[in-house]
């Protein structure tokens, strides 16, 4: 199963786990487990179509999946897989 890191901000809405292993052979699956296993996710990593959102970085390893093939990049048994928010800022 590939590892899945969960961002601190995202804790919240998976029972405050920082590392899930997810059974899957993409990224799209994988984040399709995700949001089965814990539905309060959907609305951060997924839009209205149930595509992921531009702004939500995911890697694997360390490639940024728009590098690779987006949602179809494979996902292995041994993958470590980083989900990333965007986080807004701006000058004070």
């Amino acid at each position: 199963m590939a590892t899945v890191i969960i961002p601190t901000p995202l804790r919240k809405f998976t029972n405050n786990t920082a590392r899930l292993d997810i059974k899957a052979d993409t990224i799209e699956n994988t984040v399709h487990e995700l949001t089965l296993n814990f539905p309060d996710l959907k609305k951060h990593l997924l839009d209205d179509k149930g595509q992921i959102r531009s702004f939500v970085n995911i890697f694997v390893g360390n490639d940024d999946i728009r590098d690779l093939q987006q949602g179809k990049t494979p996902v292995q048994t041994d993958t470590v897989i980083s989900i990333v928010p965007a986080i807004a800022g701006g000058f004070a």
